[in-house]
């Protein structure tokens, strides 16, 4: 299950290059280019067709686990765009393209925005300059995908973000401490575990916390008990719902915290309630008015604070000021429970300049859910914006985008 856990994305520092795969072409030469190698310990694969219209697109990939238990090998794969069949399509459409592993998994966002752009300038050191560079990034990607395009202005021309953490990883991780809140209060939650808020960091989900879930999810009544958290929690309901949700709220926020040096989340401004629909619903479930309201009361009186050092680390590299000077197209699927659409309201408010900002939805259900004519059209769609400074404001019903207005996020965002 580890393995299908690919939510987030990163990259490191220019280095000696490995040896490539085939001699790399002089700067300015014509494709087709397929090459190969490493820089700084991040693994690469750059491609460029023989009719190349200019663009290079940066592909940076979502989260992968760390191999920080007995048994486990980190996933050092690498895919110029997505995968095979995405690579190609691009390859047709006439963009260059190139992709990094990063220099390690887990959160490592720090590290991802410095191996993209090694990767970018790379590029220019053995195949050409671009005319125009685009970084597209997916899930964690889209972390080092806003902060990048914040931070980096000399390095891309545009950004793509998909199934996009907007709102930022310190609200993203709060949401998970809203989730483990909910569970201490339905269950209790686990000394092994740690705490809700500060989860121990050698914890491993596969083999102390999934079984548990599950049997708490099968057991009689055990699904109204999980959506009472998910809903108290503000969370819409999606295939990640739990059990990706949970690996982040435990052993992916474990991770975290080892790089941050503390605990990272908080609920001290939280408010916990639930709606007459919501109690309704919770009702047919099994859940009573008087157990949902102990749950809640219990969540109220347990409200933490973050740790300010642990804290402060995770804002520096995954929280952004919405100074953006360059366009920014968000992607987003209709459904997603793991990064809900409430996260683009959040970063919506936080642009400042929202003419250089557009969001395109697809009826997908699922994380990061696109199909590959997608993936094309709306890396088309921002290249097409930076060459001509024409914002897009629609996308192909036939194709499956839709029109959609995210909700707000469920607790207060700090803002203003």
């Amino acid at each position: 299950m580890k393995r299908v856990l690919v939510v987030f994305m990163t990259a490191a520092a220019l280095a000696v290059p490995a040896p490539l795969a085939e001699a790399a072409p002089q700067p300015g030469s014509p494709g087709p280019v397929d090459l190969v190698g490493e820089l700084g310990g991040a693994p690469y694969e750059i491609r460029v067709p023989a009719d190349w219209n200019g663009t290079l697109v940066l592909y940076a990939h979502g989260y992968r686990d760390r191999a920080d238990h007995p048994g486990e090998v980190d996933d050092r794969s690498v895919s110029a765009y997505l995968n095979d069949a995405g690579e190609q399509a691009m390859l047709d459409a006439g963009f260059a393209i190139a992709g990094s592993a990063y220099s390690v998994n887990g959160w490592a966002v720090r590290e991802g925005i410095d191996d993209m752009k090694a990767l970018a300038q790379h590029f220019r050191h053995v195949v050409a300059k671009p005319q125009r560079t685009l970084l597209a990034g997916f899930s964690m990607g889209s972390v080092i995908t806003f902060d990048s395009i914040e931070d980096l202005r000399s390095t891309y021309d545009g950004a793509l973000a998909g199934c996009a953490v907007g709102a930022g990883a310190p609200l993203a991780y709060d949401a998970t401490m809203a989730i483990s809140s909910a569970y201490d209060a339905v269950f209790g939650w686990p000394a092994a575990w740690g705490t809700p808020a500060d989860v121990r960091d050698d914890l491993d989900f596969e083999t102390e916390v999934l079984p548990t879930l599950i049997a708490q999810i099968s057991a009689p009544g055990g699904f109204g008990r999980f959506e009472f958290m998910r809903l108290v929690a503000g969370g819409p309901a999606g295939p990640e719902w739990p059990f990706s949700i949970w690996f982040f709220a435990t052993e992916g926020r474990a991770e975290l915290e080892r790089r941050a040096g503390g605990s990272v989340v908080q609920n001290a401004d939280h408010t916990y309630t639930l709606s007459t629909t919501d109690r309704a619903y919770l009702a047919a479930l099994g859940v009573t008015g008087p157990a949902a309201d102990a749950w809640i009361v219990d969540m109220m009186s347990n409200r933490v604070a973050a740790d300010e050092h642990a804290r402060r680390y995770v804002e520096r590299y995954s929280e952004y000021s919405g100074n953006i000077k360059d366009p920014v197209l968000t992607l987003g699927t209709s459904v997603d429970a793991l990064v809900p659409p409430a996260h683009i309201s959040v970063y919506n408010d936080t642009v400042r300049r929202p003419e250089l900002l557009a969001n395109a939805w697809t009826s997908g259900v699922g994380h990061c859910n696109f199909t590959i004519q997608q993936h094309v059209t709306a890396v088309t769609a921002l290249d097409d914006w930076v060459r001509t400074g024409v914002r897009p404001t629609s996308f192909p019903a036939d194709q499956g985008f839709i029109s959609l207005t995210p909700p707000p996020w469920p607790q207060p965002t700090g803002r203003t």
